[in-house]
Formats: C-alpha cells, sequence, structure tokens
C-alpha cells in the first residue's frame, strides 16, 4: 500500500536524524499528520474545492457531490470501466472502504459555484437544451435531466450526481465518452443507453443550457428520491424501473 510506503519512509527519515544528533539532545517526536484531508491533497490539484472552484477545463467539482456517486466512480477508475491513466493509477490499489473515505470527506464540503457563463447559441438550440433538460424527448425515450438528477438538478443522496455548475466542455467530453463507451458504470447502463438515443446536435444542446444555468443557493443534493427512477441504472440502489 502507498501509505504504508509513505510511513516506512517518515520512520527512515527520524531514525537517520536521530543518528545525527548529539548524545543528550532532546529529539522532537516526528509526527505526521495522516488526517484524510492531508490523504487526499493529490486530488486538490486538480478538482479544485472551495475558493480554488473555477468552471474551467475538463476536471469536475466533486466537492459537494453525494457520496456514493463519488465512490462508485473511484471504483468504476479501479475496476476499468472509466478510463483515464493518472486516476486509474492513483486508485488501482485501494480498498472499496479507502475509497468510501475519500468520496465522503469530499461530499461534506461546501463551497461556493462560480457564475455561469453564458452560451454563445441560438434561441433554438437553447430552447432545445432547456425541453432535454427538464421534460426530456418521448419520441426519442430520452427522460428528463431532472428525472434523475433532481429538480433543482443538484443531484439525489446517495449515488446520483449535480449536473448543474459543470463545464460545458466536462459535460461534452463525458457524452462523449459513454459514446465510444471509454466511460462505463455498472450493468445496466442507463446513462450510456440515454446517450446513444441523443444527436450530436442535442447533445450540443442540453450542455450548453447545463452550463449556462446559475447554481441554486443550496447545492445540496436532494435527500431521496421523489419517485422511481425512469429507467433501470446499475449504479443506483433498487436500480429505477
Amino acid at each position: 500500500m502507498k501509505n504504508s510506503f509513505v510511513m516506512l519512509l517518515l520512520f527512515a527519515a527520524a531514525a537517520f536524524a536521530l543518528a545525527q544528533t548529539p548524545a543528550g539532545t532532546a529529539v522532537p517526536m516526528l509526527t505526521p499528520d495522516n488526517t484524510i484531508g492531508k490523504r487526499v491533497a493529490a486530488c486538490v490539484a486538480c478538482h479544485k474545492v472551495e475558493d480554488q472552484v473555477t468552471r474551467d477545463g475538463y476536471f469536475p467539482r466533486i466537492a459537494g457531490k453525494p457520496a456514493g456517486y463519488l465512490a462508485n466512480q473511484l471504483i468504476n477508475f479501479r475496476e476499468g470501466r472509466r478510463q483515464y491513466p493518472l486516476m486509474t493509477y492513483m486508485v488501482s490499489h485501494l480498498s472499496d472502504a479507502y475509497l468510501l473515505e475519500m468520496a465522503e470527506h469530499f461530499a461534506a464540503i461546501r463551497a461556493p459555484y462560480p457564475p455561469p457563463v453564458a452560451a454563445a447559441e441560438s434561441a433554438a438550440v437553447m430552447a432545445r437544451g432547456r425541453q432535454l433538460a427538464l421534460e426530456g424527448d418521448r419520441q426519442r425515450d430520452v427522460p428528463a435531466c431532472i428525472a434523475c438528477h433532481g429538480a433543482r438538478l443538484t443531484g439525489i443522496a446517495p449515488t446520483l450526481p449535480g449536473i448543474v455548475g459543470l463545464p460545458r466542455d466536462y459535460l461534452n467530453a463525458q457524452f462523449g465518452a459513454w459514446k465510444n463507451r471509454s466511460r462505463q458504470a455498472a450493468r445496466p447502463d442507463c446513462m450510456a443507453g440515454i446517450v446513444e438515443r441523443l444527436s450530436a446536435a442535442d447533445v450540443g444542446a442540453v450542455s450548453a443550457w447545463l452550463s449556462s444555468q446559475a447554481v441554486p443557493a443550496d447545492s445540496r443534493p436532494e435527500p431521496a428520491l421523489a419517485a422511481s427512477l425512469p429507467l433501470r441504472c446499475g449504479s443506483v440502489a433498487g436500480g429505477g424501473q
């Protein structure tokens, strides 16, 4: 385990310091900070939190996301259902319990969101995006985003993420990842099925609309599903219909 290796280095450093200390000199105790906040410091380099949060780039906000969702994604990286070499390397040897501890740490963080960025799209494109997010498309058997991600699109505990406040580039990248199967979830993979029914224009419209919406003042995930999911999802307890 990486933690064990780090501790071994710390003890080796302590032994070396003791050997170099003149006899009779008091040696301060080495007490490494092993809190979860310190152990996940590497995560914050990409997934900014608190006053560092921006809407730029391809790295999603993880602060405040439901713990069950974050844990599922870490497991998906470890098991190869999601593809990003750096993430896979970081979690490849970590247990489910450790990944859940990490997830619970980030889920508990409450940080402000930056203001939304207006999308340079036509009124028709934005209207289509709004329709898909709030109403869905019955002809294509595409449920509304709010049916799974909550009425305020801030997610539903414990396993459904918020999708408001995410950068458009990131949203488009994830739609593409589901489309080419480089991102997967526990079967049945409901998002993969939905993305198959969306055209490239629909993806662009819904990502434009979502990324341009202001995040509600209370950005916490909803505590529970108000109704059953419109389709079966392997990552969600109960699985939906």
